[in-house]
């Protein structure tokens, strides 16, 4: 049974304050924690979980503690509307900025924590590596954030550009989704390459797409204003990275 300090520092981490302060952040649901686990084993600090959930996963690596609890237990500390049967206290990752010649994705201001974590799952999905983000994306250790990636946050390496310096110093080719850009049929698959991904509601800023060596756009035929930029981010990836 988790004391009331454990349960009061699990809570915790559902603000950005306390996970950059104790450098941790919380997973949740047998998905993501078995995918962790697998994964980074030594990331994991203490799992707290069902029996049912502890008896179906005895041959997982071992990691540093795990406590039974109850159901109600389990409420207590769950940051989900309903609680699945695990939840896991995990170190969170060091990253740092790379000097790359593979593409990567760039993410300007994407503020929506499900749609970050989302694209970072497609990232994993068409094998990118690397994910810089500007200053004002969402919170990497989101709990929305660590929900929709599905536990490829780990495999996909994400970075925030605080001052946009990185992407100003890059010598690589930019590719800046815009409802400006040429058709994306146009072009071919790259092998190394910036992709600008823009805010939501916004798109690129103006200084990023000035950046830009192509302006790609991905061609409609329906009345939609624009699409979800995770959904966008698919569409790109698909055809540009082979």
């Amino acid at each position: 049974m988790p004391s009331k300090k454990e349960v009061k520092d699990i809570q915790t981490l559902s603000l950005k304050k306390h996970r950059d302060e104790t450098k941790l952040f919380i997973a949740e649901g047998p998905k993501i924690v078995e995918e962790l686990l697998v994964s980074f084993p030594r990331q994991v600090v203490s799992v707290y979980a069902l029996q049912e959930w502890i008896h179906k996963n005895q041959k997982l690596p071992p990691f540093f503690k795990v406590e039974t609890i109850s159901a109600i237990e389990l409420e207590k500390i769950s940051l989900l509307s309903a609680p699945n049967q695990v939840v896991a206290i995990i170190k969170q990752f060091a990253f740092t900025l790379p000097d790359v010649q593979r593409p990567v994705l760039y993410l300007d201001t994407i503020q929506d924590p499900g749609n970050f974590g989302t694209i970072i799952r497609i990232a994993d999905w068409f094998g990118i590596q690397d994910i810089i983000c500007s200053d004002g994306c969402a919170d990497l250790y989101n709990p929305k954030v660590v929900q929709s990636s599905m536990g490829s946050m780990g495999r996909v390496q994400v970075y925030v550009d605080v001052d946009g310096s990185w992407i100003r110093n890059q010598k690589l080719p930019v590719f800046a989704a815009s409802l400006q850009g040429k058709p994306l049929h146009q072009f071919n698959k790259i092998q190394k390459g910036i992709i600008l991904i823009g805010n939501e509601s916004k798109g690129l800023r103006k200084e990023l797409l000035n950046l830009a060596s192509e302006k790609i756009r991905i061609p409609g035929k329906g009345a939609a204003e624009s699409l979800n930029a995770a959904v966008a981010t698919g569409i790109i990836l698909s055809h540009l990275i082979d």
